[in-house]
Parts: C-alpha cells; structure tokens; sequence
C-alpha cells in the first residue's frame, strides 16, 4: 500500500511542477539543513510567495506533500483521498500558487536523493554539509558513501541551474569540477565568492534581560570586495554563518544585494534548539542546543562556549547521546576529557552514559566539587535552578530521549513562552 501511495504521491507532485512551474530549491546534507532552509526562505519571503519543508517532511512522502501544500493524513483514508483529490486538481487547474519551493531532502538509504530530484528537479542545489562523523549510517558502508548520495544534488542539475558550493567541506571541493550547473561558492575557512569574516558572538545578560535583541550573531559577508555587515539575534555558532551564506547566494541569484539580504535577515527565526540564545534565571545566558546531539556537535558547541563573552561562570549540562554504537563509551569519554582542557567551571551530565563524561572530566584534571550526574533532567533542572548566579553562561544539550529541554525550561527566565521557544512542547513529549 505505501509503494502504491509513493507512486500516486510522485505522479501528482511532477503534474502540479509541471502546470506551475515554480523555481525548486533543494536543500540536503547531514547537518544544518533546517537553519538553511529558515534562511533561504526569509530571504526570498522577501520578493517572493514561498513555500517550505515543513518538520521533517523530507522523504518520498513528505516532499510530495509539502508539493501539494498539505500535512500527512496519517492512518485516516479518508484524509489521503482528500489530499490526492486536492493534488490532482492543483495538477489540473491554474490555481494561485508558490513562485518557489524550498525543499529539504533527507537519504536514508542508498538512491534517496535521485529520487527526489527525478520527482522535483532542482533550479537551485545545495548541499549543507556532510562532516566526518555524521550519525544514521545504517543503510550507507561510510561517510564517503553518504556523502557521493548527497552529492547526487549536484549531478542531477543542467547548465542552466545553479549549484552553492560550501568549500569549508572537502568532498565539495572535490566534486566542484564535475558540477556541470552555474555555481556560487561560499565558506569561512576557505576563500569564497560570499565567505564570512570577523565572526564575534554578542552577549551581555545584563542587556539582553532588556531586549533579546540585543544578543546574537555579528559577522561581514566579502562578496568580491563589497562587505555588508550580518547580525542574527539571538543564535550563536556557524550553522547561522553558513545558512546566511547559502540564502545571500540564492539572494544573488534572484537579483538581491548584500544589503538587501541583511535587512532580510533581521526577520531570521532560528530553528529551535539549535544553538539558541535564551535568557535566564538571575541574568543569565543559556544556550539552547537541544534539539539533538553528537560527539561532532558537542565538540563545536563546547568551542562556540569558550568564544562568548561573559563575565560570569561557564556552565555545561549535557545528556547522553545516542546512536553511537560500540563507540559510545569512547565518544563520551572523549568529550569528557575535552571539557578538563576547556575554561569549563561547571559540568553537569544527564543520564547513564553522559555520566562517562563526568567521570573521564574528573580523572582528566576537572575538579571533582564542579562536577554533577544525574540520572533525569527534571532533576537536573532543579538543582541548576539553585546554583545559578549572576551572568552565568549554560550550554545545554543532549539527544532527544535526554529530554534535555526540560532543563533549559526550568532555569529560563519566562517558563511561560517554553512553547514558543523550546523543542518537543507538544503531545505525548509534555506527557514523558
């Protein structure tokens, strides 16, 4: 029945592109694919009627249905007959509809990605990044077998389409001479058509407990000699960076300027959970990175720490994180001897296997008086909540089944706009 669905789902979806027409952005990778989807789609908002990936809309049916511009009917046949009917006639009529769509496209498994471009041929192909020790290889021999299925974004583009290219990521770079499309490049690292410079962090609790505005991102974007000045509020680290680039490159395909796409950029909502600024309790800071967690991602989220301004204690509260394998002791060990060599003041672990952490923090030079497990993040939350002083720092994060938001809820500042801010306020997440 699903094969059927996928079939049916595929065939409406390339009418509706067909009768339409709208510009396609693809958007894939295996990291930061949501905060550049958000930019992208600020940007253009900007000129033109959008429509986005919604959730995690990003497979063979998903991708259909944000096509459609409808949400799954779930295990109701009624709803799947009203969304293929709405498909058709959408396919059918001149009906009023998006001037571009902004795609996420996920692979799960081997020819993922060239079925989706098949389905939705993509004007503009962007590859986020791949990293070398991304999580979910199940179906995929490595990293590099995950990276030539994203790649395939590119590959399936015609000299009239157009490829971003991040040079910060190596396997782009080696695919950059076989792009057959029109490209733009960008970076930080690497010498770019758009690379970002002069990337600082924003932060003072004092002012921000004025305005959340006030906190947040700063970098220059250098398009061939011309910089533009960038502020994002509220988010630090560089998948913000890098999103901004990828939309200023879509901006300068659409005709936009630096400035333009600055001003665009004001109206950024940062993805929840994703390096989030958040006030808190006592004039503090937290950063919100809970939607999900990795060795990779803990790692640059522990250096974006260190980088913030602040006059107050460092404090790190991390969950465990999953999917690992037989590498998970290792993985946590690993961050917990980093932290020992970082300007940490307080370390605070969440669950069974972030208590290696803790423990490899300790026998690596960490003070044992600074260092905290716990077994559950409600608890964790309260004890944090009891110890927070003026202008402290708090990164918090951890994978989903941590429920490490549960602890960004219990020292944030205004517990009342957690459904607005926080990840999983919804359903049976607030029942668990």
């Amino acid at each position: 029945m699903k094969e059927l669905l996928e079939k049916i789902l595929y065939n409406i979806s390339q009418q509706i592109l067909k009768r339409h027409k709208p510009d396609v952005i693809g958007i894939t990778g295996s990291v930061g694919k949501t905060s550049a989807k958000e930019a992208v789609s600020t940007v253009l908002s900007a000129k033109y009627s959008i429509r986005k990936t919604q959730g995690n809309y990003n497979n063979e049916i998903g991708v259909p249905l944000t096509i459609i511009g409808n949400s799954s009917g779930g295990k109701n046949p009624f709803k799947w007959l009203w969304i293929l009917f709405k498909g058709f006639v959408y396919g059918l009529l001149p009906l009023p509809y998006p001037d571009m769509l902004v795609l996420e496209m996920g692979a799960d498994k081997p020819g993922d990605i060239k079925y989706l471009c098949e389905l939705s041929p993509v004007h503009i192909g962007i590859v986020t990044a791949i990293g070398d020790q991304p999580v979910h290889l199940e179906f995929f021999k490595d990293v590099d077998d995950l990276a030539k299925e994203k790649m395939m974004m590119y590959t399936h583009q015609t000299q009239d389409d157009w490829a971003i290219l991040n040079l910060d990521e190596s396997r782009t770079r080696d695919v950059q001479k076989k792009v057959k499309s029109k490209t733009i490049s960008i970076g930080i690292n690497q010498l770019a058509d758009l690379q970002a410079v002069e990337i600082e962090y924003s932060t003072d609790p004092r002012e921000l407990k004025k305005t959340s505005h006030i906190a947040g991102l700063r970098f220059k974007i250098n398009s061939n000699g011309s910089i533009v000045p960038f502020f994002i509020p509220r988010v630090v680290g560089n998948p913000p960076v890098y999103a901004t680039l990828i939309a200023a490159a879509v901006g300068q395909i659409y005709g936009m300027n630096l400035v333009q796409v600055s001003e665009a950029m004001k109206l950024y909502n940062p993805a929840k959970g994703r390096m989030n600024l958040i006030v808190g309790l006592e004039e503090t800071l937290i950063i919100d990175d809970t939607y999900n967690s990795s060795p990779a991602a803990v790692r640059e989220a522990l250096e974006v720490l260190t980088k913030v301004k602040s006059s107050g204690y460092r404090v790190v509260c991390l969950g465990n994180m999953e999917e690992l394998g037989k590498q998970e002791k290792r993985a946590h060990t690993l961050i917990g001897k980093k932290i020992a060599e970082m300007e940490i003041d307080y370390l605070y672990t969440v669950g069974d296997k972030a208590k290696w952490i803790a423990e490899a923090a300790v026998v690596n030079g960490m003070e044992q008086r600074y260092v905290k497990t716990f077994n559950t993040s409600d608890v964790a939350g309260v004890d944090l909540k009891g110890r927070l002083i003026d202008c402290d720092l708090i990164l918090v994060k951890g994978s989903q089944s941590a429920r490490m938001e549960k602890v960004v809820k219990a020292i944030m500042k205004n517990p009342e706009e957690a459904k607005k801010m926080l990840v999983r306020q919804y359903g049976a997440w607030l029942k668990s």
